[in-house]
């Protein structure tokens, strides 16, 4: 099997190998993104003011960019930033915008239980 990265013990080897395998599938190679570590904001205290432990990723080819600084763990947030950058290159090939698409069901349903509920008052059950 073809290993992107080493994860290190941050992350479960199924998780490891699943990020591998979308990034395989994807086309996406390590020589085509530029990876930097930089300097954290927001709570954490001393660990994050002192360490440089944000991701930073930039695909050459598509000009994506995607920053990770979830965690205080720097192996966690490269994860991240790796799977973010995944899913993001994934719905430009696709077309298809995940949050909108559930931004739209939510919609949907506010929408049906309105009539749902209006239909109720109208026969006076409420």
């Amino acid at each position: 099997m073809f290993v992107y990265f080493d994860w290190t013990m941050a992350v479960t080897p199924e998780k490891q190998q699943e990020l591998n395998e979308r990034l395989q599938t994807l086309g996406i190679r390590k020589e085509d993104v530029v990876e930097q570590f930089i300097r954290a904001s927001g709570p954490g205290g001393q660990k994050v003011n002192k360490t440089s432990s944000a991701v930073y990723l930039k695909h050459l080819p598509s000009g994506v960019e995607v920053k990770a600084q979830k965690d205080r763990s720097q192996a966690i947030n490269r994860f991240l930033a790796w799977r973010l950058l995944a899913d993001r290159l994934e719905e430009r090939q696709s077309g298809v915008d995940r949050q909108a698409q559930a931004a739209e069901r939510i919609r949907k349903q506010k929408k049906r239980r309105l009539r749902k509920t209006r239909s109720r008052e109208e026969k006076g059950e409420a």
